[in-house]
């Protein structure tokens, strides 16, 4: 934490001084004393106190009884989710689809996860003369594509007891229709990171998709390459994978997940 200097009244660093206590709070995840942030930020425990009471009093952090600590407030707390709920993952995933496709010549495809699919939300067209993706719109499946074995992988074990134990429809014959080949290929996805899904749900078609999850560290949807099997091999890329999986916890981070 760098040190805050000059005069601790007004103008810039008072605000200053306000917003590295704030960031000094929740880097540390846990309540602070004055002592204790005084040291950190290098200055005095009078200023620190003086700035901390305007806090208090504003909502933006509180001050526990029992310790006398101060931890971060409903206010800030508040803040931070409006802020979140502002950034959809379309708008925080534009510039990175449009580099991926850019880098690997695949379509590039986001997609949120619904109570009855993946629906694909937005994709940005491969460089081949011949164009092979899928439509805004579509609800794709979650047993016979990439993006909604991620869904099972990284989703909710409700959403997992649901689709095991429903009938899963054959699309093609590379299409995994029994419970016990789906969680085997489910637990494949989860210790990989990424999922794929070739010739099942469409002769000839493949994609690689990865996780996105929000600032909660909840899935929120998926971000994957589709073309043909000829270019997404059943066996893809170290290229492939590893930019797909990056570009996705990119987006990740622009929702306000922090990564571990």
């Amino acid at each position: 934490m760098p040190r805050v200097s000059g005069p601790g009244g007004d103008g810039v660093q008072a605000v200053v001084l306000a917003m590295r206590i704030l960031e000094l709070l929740a880097e540390e995840g846990r309540p602070m004393g004055v002592s204790a942030m005084a040291v950190a930020l290098e200055t005095t425990k009078s200023r620190i106190w003086r700035y901390l009471q305007t806090l208090v009093q504003h909502g933006y952090i509180v001050q526990l009884p029992e310790t006398e600590r101060y931890q971060l407030g409903s206010r800030l707390i508040k803040l931070g989710q409006a802020v979140g709920e502002g950034r959809d993952i379309v708008s925080a995933s534009a510039r990175t689809l449009r580099e991926l496709r850019d880098s690997l010549g695949h379509s590039a495809v986001i997609a949120q996860l619904e109570a009855d699919g993946v629906r694909v939300l937005t994709t940005v067209p491969g460089k081949s003369t011949v164009e092979i993706g899928v439509r805004p719109g579509s609800l794709l499946e979650f047993h016979s594509s990439a993006q909604g074995k991620i869904a099972l992988a990284f989703g909710n074990d409700a959403l997992r007891a649901t689709v095991f134990g429903m009938r899963l429809e054959r699309r093609t014959q590379a299409t995994i229709v029994t419970p016990g080949g789906l969680r085997k290929e489910i637990e494949r996805v989860r210790q990989a990171g990424w999922a794929i899904a070739p010739n099942e749900i469409l002769i000839g078609l493949n994609a690689l998709a990865a996780p996105v999850f929000d600032a909660a560290g909840s899935l929120v949807g998926t971000l994957a390459i589709v073309d043909s099997v000829q270019f997404i091999t059943e066996t893809p890329t170290a290229e492939q994978i590893e930019r797909t999986v990056r570009a996705a916890k990119q987006v990740s981070e622009a929702l306000g997940y922090v990564l571990d």
